[in-house]
């Protein structure tokens, strides 16, 4: 196999955090692989609405703008305008294509992405799709007929998909280094004590409410300044409100909006209180943490309980449904947990499961290298 001259990649795939950082993880591994190889070529593709837009330059590669939303659950006037902004984004797909003319598109899924792909396939380039969820996205369903490969986070979605294309579980991306964290240095950031165990809350970055509201609920019931302490994420949109509330009442620990060093947040952390989304999961497996799962009810197709179904069905994490929440005393659980043989047997099992396992980051990436490679080998002989 020969290395290519120069590599053009466009990944099409953000909005929120768990459609963009999988492909960032990705575009930063083929960059590394490549670096002595070929010239890379990568840039993403987003909207103004999206967490790619938001982080500027911190994105690191290239953003072409497409004018592309989703249909609001909710009745509103705005859905009435989607059909027109398609045709648009469909239109804008295209003319970004036929200039930029990728090797390959990358999708990672999220509305912004069914229009590239969905034009990247009628024009002939070259697609791969990486679907975080156990319940395919409806631009992942839709363009899986004309992918050339497959990634799946979870085994669990190949059900749903209508493909002849190889379809490879991998597990979720992830930075290599989420699981190299430093528990002093997180001890010391945080003012947390090093002789006590640690539940970390993770409320996510715009804040799980009904997560929130339970752990205060249980703070109120116990005293919690014991021999377990917290370290709590509530979300930059709960913060405000939760942070007055939780002062007023006896426990030990941190609590804090948003954390921009998850590697060293999980490295503090004993066991895990937290939503189901594909990311999250994918950072507990890799860190190998124990975790209460409460799956958001109002995801699409429910992908985030059937994420947390494949774990909890192995024994791997505690599923417990939202609706349980103002019945169950949820730090209690969590700090039984903590102290049971269930906890080292669930510790165990995320060990065997990351075991001589090869990162899905190395696997999708040396992947994607070697199809464009052959792609191009392919193209030259004909």
């Amino acid at each position: 196999m020969s290395n290519p001259h120069s590599v053009k990649i466009l990944f099409a795939g953000g909005g929120t955090g768990g459609h963009l950082y999988p492909a960032i993880a990705i575009a930063n591994r083929i960059t590394n692989v490549l670096k002595d190889r070929a010239e890379t070529d990568i840039a993403f593709v987003g909207t103004k609405r999206g967490l790619e837009y938001r982080l500027g330059d911190e994105l690191g590669y290239p953003l072409y703008l497409i004018s592309m939303r989703g249909i609001t659950r909710s009745l509103t006037p705005k859905n009435l305008f989607v059909p027109f902004m398609v045709v648009l984004a469909l239109i804008q797909s295209a003319l970004l294509l036929t200039k930029f003319r990728p090797d390959m598109v990358v999708g990672t899924g999220g509305y912004v992405s069914w229009p590239v792909l969905k034009m990247a396939a009628l024009l002939g380039f070259l697609t791969v799709l990486q679907e975080q969820n156990s319940f395919p996205g409806v631009a992942t369903r839709s363009a899986a007929a004309k992918a050339k490969r497959i990634f799946l986070g979870f085994e669990e979605a190949k059900k749903y998909l209508n493909s002849a294309a190889p379809m490879i579980v991998t597990g979720n991306p992830v930075r290599s280094e989420i699981a190299n964290g430093s528990r002093q240095r997180a001890n010391e950031h945080f003012e947390l004590n090093p002789d006590k165990k640690t539940i970390l809350i993770l409320g996510g970055s715009q804040g799980a409410r009904a997560i929130n509201e339970a752990v205060y609920k249980s703070l109120e019931k116990n005293n919690w300044a014991g021999d377990v302490q917290l370290l709590w994420q509530t979300g930059k949109r709960d913060y405000t409100e939760v942070n007055l509330k939780a002062t007023k009442l006896k426990w030990d620990g941190t609590l804090f909006p948003f954390a921009s060093n998850m590697a060293d947040v999980y490295a503090a952390s004993d066991i895990v209180i937290a939503r189901a989304g594909a990311l999250t999961l994918a950072e507990l497996i890799e860190c190998k943490l124990p975790s209460i799962l409460i799956p958001f009810p109002y995801a699409a197709g429910d992908h985030q309980k059937k994420n947390a179904m494949s774990l909890s069905s192995h024994n791997r994490a505690v599923l417990l449904d939202e609706r349980r929440l103002a019945d169950v005393d949820i730090l209690s659980e969590a700090a039984k947990l903590l102290n049971s043989e269930k906890y080292a047997q669930m510790k165990s099992a995320l060990v065997e499961l990351t075991k001589d396992r090869e990162p899905a980051v190395e696997v999708i990436a040396d992947d994607i290298v070697s199809l464009i490679i052959d792609s191009n080998e392919a193209g030259s002989e004909n």
